[in-house]
């Protein structure tokens, strides 16, 4: 596959990639630990020494337990959950944009987030427990990703030129992702005006109610891997899209294994977090930029890179204007909207929007 990778013009994989993805893991481990010591409450060097060892040690027993330790543990937790957060929207956001050929899709595209809000905000509404919501949040996500699945299969075989498929899959996503704008809208407007704020804020987006979970990490690490084992399909897919048949890819295979994929990575992080923006648009594009279209490098690479910026984003909602919490999906935006308008810029400088 190396040989005929190469005269394709495909991109290859070098030994500096392993380097990058071991900067990109320290950097991430960096923003972890700087998270949990950065916050709103003054604590001072002794106080962090003896917390840390504490954790480290296991000690749970301790009662009561310091202030230092007690933030810890909680900066901790939330920082994970920002790092997983962010790592699955932006591995999302590398196969929408493989599957739709542009390196502007995002993971909402095609409304599986829509869903999720719908069975979220009926969860918030019914004033359900909160794992209620979680769950309700992935199944709607879920069930709407079925629904385009089920609506669009045909055209995943990739018995159609591909072109020709990318216009019927955002059209039925964006029809998808209307109607659950409708039913997100009616529930806001008869909601009651003591849930009417976690309403809000769950579609914002924000990490202050996460827990940690297990199933984010288990969705990430086997979409992740699956995803590797089919990169340099996806490789050819995304320049040769139209030959890809004839040189050997399972065309249809690997488009239905990238949308389930992508569904189930932004069913994980939505159901999670809520609807954050932009992670899952602006890290894949700008780690393309940086790092090239190998997607053997750009997945672990975006994974990495978005759950770093995300870890970043959280820890300045927490802190830019303490005490007082911003939702994380605020900083997002606000980071988010300049980047992407530069990022617009530049794609449309290159001549074209195909990844």
């Amino acid at each position: 596959m190396t040989s005929t990778a190469g005269s394709l013009g495909l991109p290859r994989a070098g030994k500096r990639p392993a380097w990058t993805l071991l900067g990109l893991s320290l950097a991430a481990l960096a923003c972890i630990a700087g998270s949990c010591f950065i916050g709103s409450v003054a604590i001072g060097p002794a106080e962090w020494r003896d917390a840390v060892l504490a954790l480290l040690a296991g000690n749970d027993d301790a009662a009561p337990a310091s202030l230092a330790a007690t933030l810890l543990t909680l900066r901790l937790g939330r920082a994970l959950s920002a790092f997983v957060t962010g790592a699955t929207l932006s591995l999302a956001g590398v196969m929408m944009q493989a599957l739709l050929r542009n390196p502007l899709a995002d993971p909402y595209v095609l409304g599986v987030s829509g869903g999720a809000s719908v069975g979220a905000l009926a969860a918030i509404l019914f004033a359900s427990a909160a794992w209620m919501v979680d769950a309700a949040a992935f199944g709607g996500a879920l069930a709407v990703a079925m629904l385009l699945f089920g609506l669009v299969h045909r055209d995943l075989r990739g018995g159609l030129p591909v072109e020709g498929n990318t216009p019927t899959l955002l059209l039925t996503g964006a029809i998808v992702a209307s109607g659950c704008g409708a039913l997100v809208t009616l529930m806001l407007s008869i909601a009651p005006d003591n849930r009417l704020r976690g309403m809000v804020f769950w579609l914002i987006g924000d990490l202050s109610a996460t827990q940690n979970r297990i199933l984010p990490w288990l969705v990430w690490g086997v979409v992740l891997a699956l995803a590797l084992r089919a990169a340099r399909g996806v490789n050819v897919l995304a320049m040769h899209a139209d030959h890809a048949a004839t040189l050997g890819i399972q065309v249809g295979r690997l488009r239905k294994g990238l949308f389930v994929g992508a569904a189930l990575l932004t069913a994980s992080a939505v159901s999670s977090a809520g609807s954050i923006g932009f992670v899952g648009l602006i890290v894949p594009h700008a780690c393309r930029f940086t790092w090239g279209a190998d997607h053997r490098i750009l997945m672990p690479a975006a994974a990495l890179s978005g759950g770093a910026f995300l870890v970043l984003a959280d820890t300045l909602a927490r802190t830019v204007l303490a005490p007082q919490q911003l939702p994380v999906g605020v900083i997002t935006d606000l980071i988010g909207v300049p980047v992407f308008l530069l990022q617009l810029h530049h794609v449309r400088r290159r001549g074209g929007g195909r990844g």
